[in-house]
């Protein structure tokens, strides 16, 4: 199996979002959010050819960015994940992954520092390894077999610029 870290494409600005009484998981993203993921996306799609299930934390920025990158792939399934919330441990959603049967490539999308700390849980075991994914930015990890701690391997990291660049 392998795993598509996605991090959600720029969202409104936090303090600015909060001063509408609207609690923080409606922050939509920005309409240049938006265009960036869609490019970003497509050049996602020229290096991995496809995608079995996009999943998603149920945050509205990550729901939106998951529906982007699920258009870029064409009838790619959208599931919400509670495990990819911000407040979950990386071992609940390591659970999840192994329930998935038959799935080869899952995209992940949540938020940082929840997804570079899955991303450390996946390759190391721990929480040690430094990575910190920009908004919009992907890396690929793939596993032998199932998705346990600390038997990935980190296939490649993209800057959301260089995955414009690619499209």
């Amino acid at each position: 199996m392998q795993l598509l870290f996605v991090r959600h494409a720029p969202a409104g600005d936090r303090a600015k979002y909060a001063k509408t009484g609207r609690p923080d998981a409606e922050r939509p993203l920005t309409p240049a959010g938006i265009r960036k993921m869609k490019k970003a996306a497509r050049g996602l799609k020229r290096i991995l050819s496809t995608l079995d299930l996009v999943a998603t934390s149920p945050l509205k920025r990550a729901r939106q960015t998951a529906h982007i990158v699920a258009d870029a792939f064409s009838a790619v399934k959208i599931a919400e994940f509670e495990e990819l919330s911000p407040s979950r441990e990386p071992k609940e959603l390591a659970a999840r992954l192994r329930s998935l049967k038959g799935a080869r490539v899952v995209a992940l999308v949540g938020h940082e520092p929840h997804l570079s700390s899955a991303v450390a849980h996946m390759i190391s075991g721990g929480s040690k390894l430094r990575l910190e994914l920009k908004k919009g930015a992907c890396c690929l990890v793939g596993f032998d077999r199932t998705p346990e701690a600390g038997a990935g391997t980190l296939l490649w990291s993209l800057a959301p610029a260089h995955l414009r660049k690619l499209s």
